[in-house]
């Protein structure tokens, strides 16, 4: 009898064999841009089940809570957590970047360099935004904090008319898990489109353009590191999870985060993974996908350990009041962070501003960014799945894993 390989482990050959195509692709003539559509139908299969999976899920979730009291509770508990981990994660990338000094004793040019520039909406605008104007439309635009505000009403609504809502609730309850399964199918294309993104990665930027700022990239990746060891662990070990058992059960979500740098490409495999780990539906269900939008903790930790670096290269001080207002700007903008690639080396010109750094630099680490975007993308959703089993630990007193099924 034989037994099928795991997804993760599919996933990781993919990933893999990407690197070893991408790096000798260039040298044998092969066009990466061959690869480029099998990548991008994966992100586009993900994201066509991400909507429908969170809106269902969250109604269905939202309904199943008969007292509103609780989801206010577990909204606050989130956005705290969510709020605290960030500040850590810039604190990490600040500390480290005053450590290694990545930009000491480098001289890049930043001639012919054109920086992106972001309009950041004030935050009143922010909050106004969360109310949909036309639910249809947010669902359509896939604007995910609309779609959030809108779904918990509708779920209240539906708990609060009781007997009569039954039928409805058992045809949203059964759109959810239909969509599970969807999902289910959507990654067994997983470890082609693994493969696909990650070998014209390689294949596009290369390893050389590592070298001018290998110190800038080292220290993204070690100060990631320290979020996990430092502040997931912890979380993780107090929900009752073990490090091997929430490192495999998140192998699937992580690879799609790590390779696509896109965390809503991974938001319904994140989702699907912390529940079946013991994270109760209702709290997964809203911390998830709000988490997906407002918690970048990757792209706080890369505001940080950038603005240290660009500061170096230009020459200019950063004392402390500086480095706080980079923490608190860094908070603020990781929030504003969309869940797709590249979103946080736009959102850095905000940082940059405030602080008096040319926005020239953000050109200076547009090279590296992709390579740097994988780890901030993959923090951003482990911070995800580490709050929803903390803050589930912390209103049920007690994780229920799934069993093990086809799921």
């Amino acid at each position: 009898m034989t037994t099928r390989m795991s997804l993760p482990k599919q996933m990781a050959i993919g990933m893999v064999l990407g690197i070893v195509v991408g790096m000798i692709a260039p040298s044998v003539g092969l066009d990466a841009s061959w690869f480029k559509p099998f990548g991008q139908i994966f992100i586009t299969l993900i994201r066509m089940v991400v909507v429908p999976l969170v809106f269902f899920t969250l109604i269905a979730g939202a309904a199943s809570v008969t007292d509103v009291r609780t989801l206010g509770r577990v909204a606050t508990k989130t956005l705290i957590y969510y709020i605290f981990t960030t500040a850590l994660a810039v604190t990490i990338g600040l500390l480290l970047a005053n450590l290694v000094q990545p930009g000491l004793g480098l001289s890049l040019s930043t001639e012919n360099l054109t920086p992106k520039q972001a309009t950041v909406p004030p935050l009143v605008k922010v909050l106004m935004d969360i109310i949909p104007l036309n639910p249809i439309e947010a669902l359509s635009q896939g604007k995910m904090l609309q779609i959030i505000f809108f779904a918990l009403l509708f779920g209240f609504g539906l708990s609060m008319i009781g007997e009569k809502g039954t039928t409805l609730y058992n045809a949203v309850d059964g759109c959810a898990e239909t969509m599970i399964k969807v999902t289910n199918m959507v990654m067994l294309y997983a470890p082609i489109g693994v493969f696909a993104l990650m070998t014209v990665t390689v294949a596009t930027h290369g390893l050389s353009v590592l070298l001018p700022l290998i110190k800038l990239v080292a220290v993204m990746y070690l100060a990631s590191l320290c979020q996990v060891l430092l502040v997931y662990l912890p979380c993780v070990k107090f929900a009752g999870v073990t490090p091997g058992k929430f490192f495999r059960g998140l192998a699937s979500p992580l690879i799609i985060a790590f390779t696509t740098c896109s965390s809503a490409a991974a938001l319904s495999a994140n989702m699907l993974s912390v529940q079946k780990m013991g994270a109760s539906k209702p709290v997964s269900s809203f911390s998830i996908p709000l988490g997906n939008t407002i918690n970048m903790d990757g792209a706080a930790i890369y505001m940080g350990v950038a603005a240290i670096f660009a500061a170096e290269i230009y020459g200019i001080p950063m004392p402390l009041d500086k480095q706080l207002t980079v923490l608190l700007l860094a908070v603020l903008a990781s929030i504003g962070s969309m869940g797709v690639p590249g979103a946080a080396l736009v959102m850095i010109t905000m940082v940059f501003t405030q602080v008096g750094i040319p926005l020239e630099a953000v050109a200076l680490v547009a090279g590296v960014d992709r390579v740097m975007d994988m780890a901030r993308t993959t923090i951003n959703v482990l911070g995800d799945a580490t709050g929803a089993l903390f803050v589930t630990r912390l209103e049920d007193g007690k994780l229920k894993p799934q069993p093990e099924n086809q799921a």
